[in-house]
């Protein structure tokens, strides 16, 4: 569904990216493990054309999409729940809801959003509350319901537990292992890369900018290297 070729990008004059090369196939969840600064974000933010790309190819279901704006890649099928869930603050949980089907000319966007609220309760009960007045974890499931509500075929994940208790992680994970049962493509940035390995078919591991390593979930949870430097143990 996505592969990523020999991906430069970078700020200013640096290079952060140094020819990525990954893909990511229908139905899977893959993840991306690494330190902060390794260049997992800034690979997100090329896919979701957030960010120059310097070099290499971007494509999505045989087609290039590196160069096209944000909203375009949008309206091809990839949307991206963002590090520190970035809702609207001023705006109701319904009205960000609604934002988040903008690029949608369809009739079917108030079912869908009925479902949103079926999917997650808590937002049922916030629904004409203001966003920024929601806890964390209630943001959190704001921002991911956002981005299902343009149907998107592949759904972005950054850092979706950043910040949130032991306890709202737990439901975080559950509620991403619930949107794969239903058969949506995750592509997952993840700190916590114990609850990443746990979601993901196979993970990319990043290190300064390069893919280090690669394999299944299990494989790189059994990892020495990948045990000592990210799992604790």
């Amino acid at each position: 569904m996505l592969k990523v070729s020999q991906l430069r990008a970078g700020y200013g004059k640096v290079d952060v990216l140094h020819g990525i090369t990954l893909e990511v196939n229908a139905a899977e969840c893959v993840a991306l493990v690494g330190a902060n600064g390794a260049g997992k974000s800034t690979t997100l933010k090329c896919i979701c054309g957030l960010n120059e790309v310097r070099g290499g190819t971007i494509k999505f279901e045989g087609q290039r999409i590196d160069g096209l704006p944000g909203h375009k890649i949008v309206q091809r099928g990839i949307t991206m729940c963002p590090e520190g869930r970035q809702v609207f603050a001023e705006m109701s949980v319904v009205e960000n809801l609604e934002m988040g089907a903008h690029t949608r000319r369809d009739s079917e966007q108030r079912a869908d959003l009925d479902e949103m609220l079926d999917l997650f309760p808590v937002l049922r009960q916030r629904a004409r509350q203001r966003a920024g007045t929601l806890s964390g974890g209630e943001q959190e499931m704001l921002a991911i319901a956002r981005a299902l509500m343009s149907r998107p075929r592949l759904c972005i994940f950054d850092e979706p537990s950043l910040g949130l208790a032991p306890k709202i992680v737990a439901e975080v994970e559950q509620t991403i292992a619930r949107i794969k049962a239903r058969g949506t493509t995750i592509l997952l940035v993840e700190q916590n890369a114990a609850m990443a390995l746990r979601l993901s078919d196979r993970a990319y591991v990043f290190e300064a900018g390069e893919i280090v390593l690669h394999g299944t979930g299990k494989e790189l949870q059994d990892h020495p290297e990948v045990s000592r430097a990210y799992l604790g143990y």
